[in-house]
């Protein structure tokens, strides 16, 4: 990946949570949305610029014109795509709002909210829009739309050396740390493990945790000889700590959407034109650039694909 831009609070974030073990809900995640907002909310606002496209400001829903903001939620817990910085949300998924904001004429006012809370608040009108790596699959697109904007595979990571000989397509008897909730905990290390049982193999043992950082720090303090997350995380978080390397290939990759109420079919045609502005005017690619997640570029941004 190329070099990250300083400071670096993913690593300090890592710091923290080694000495105070603090817990913190992660985003990344496929489960449908259906918890209650029981998280503290921290709103900022970016300013648009750029040029507005007038025709897709009138796409958006009256009231958002008459304010002239998006309410976006967010789960900022999931670096780089989504965390804080100080009281300030930033990372991927935070630029890539902004760019689109501009183009809507709108600014974008960010709301951070428990991950299970945000698909609901956009069908329950606390929120226009939420962006917070959800990967689009069936079950979500029967309660909103989503808009794709990126593609995001699963990567493990290893002690650096990979002292373990940690092979992700057979990790039998090996034990991994992963998040709640993600694909990865809920898809992809249950069929890995039904592999091996069938191999007359030891499974491998998880043990998941409520946030990636978590996760991370498990590996970091030996108390699991791998973990796995969605692509960009895991490559975030190598470069952000030392003594640790990604192990295998990106595999199962699937896009990433923005969530739209299901009634606002306008505002997700919107959201649409908007990111394919921002890719043939070179932001789109900027704002990826940024946060090393080039891998990731699509080049379609498709209404529930």
């Amino acid at each position: 990946m190329p070099a990250l831009p300083t400071p670096r609070p993913f690593l300090r974030t890592f710091g923290t949570l080694a000495v105070l073990g603090l817990a913190v809900a992660g985003c990344g995640t496929d489960s449908l949305s259906g918890g209650s907002d029981t998280s503290s909310t921290t709103t900022t606002s970016a300013a648009p610029s750029g040029e507005a496209d007038s025709a897709l400001t009138e796409m958006l829903p009256q009231s958002v014109q008459d304010s002239g903001t998006l309410r976006v939620g967010t789960n900022a817990e999931y670096a780089p795509n989504e965390f804080l910085e100080g009281d300030t949300i930033v990372g991927m998924d935070i630029d890539l709002m902004n760019a689109v904001g501009a183009k809507l004429g709108v600014e974008i006012q960010y709301s951070n909210a428990s991950f299970d809370s945000l698909i609901t608040g956009v069908s329950g009108n606390r929120y226009d829009a939420a962006i917070s790596s959800f990967t689009i699959n069936d079950e979500r697109k029967q309660q909103v739309n989503m808009v794709q904007y990126f593609n995001a595979g699963t990567q493990w990571a290893t002690k650096a050396g990979n002292p373990d000989g940690i092979d992700p397509a057979n990790a039998c008897g090996k034990t991994v740390a992963v998040q709640s909730g993600t694909t990865q905990s809920d898809d992809d290390l249950p069929a890995k493990q039904q592999a091996c049982t069938d191999a007359g193999q030891p499974e491998i043992q998880v043990l998941a945790f409520e946030s990636q950082q978590d996760a991370t720090n498990a590996l970091v303090q030996g108390r699991v000889q791998a973990m796995l997350a969605d692509s960009p995380i895991a490559a975030y978080a190598v470069s952000q700590v030392d003594g640790l390397e990604l192990a295998g290939d990106i595999y199962d990759a699937a896009p990433y959407g923005i969530v739209v109420p299901q009634d606002q079919t306008g505002t997700a045609d919107a959201i649409s034109q908007a990111l394919q502005e921002i890719s043939d005017d070179g932001s789109y690619a900027s704002a990826l650039s940024t946060w090393g997640a080039e891998d990731g570029a699509v080049t379609e941004f498709p209404v529930n694909p």
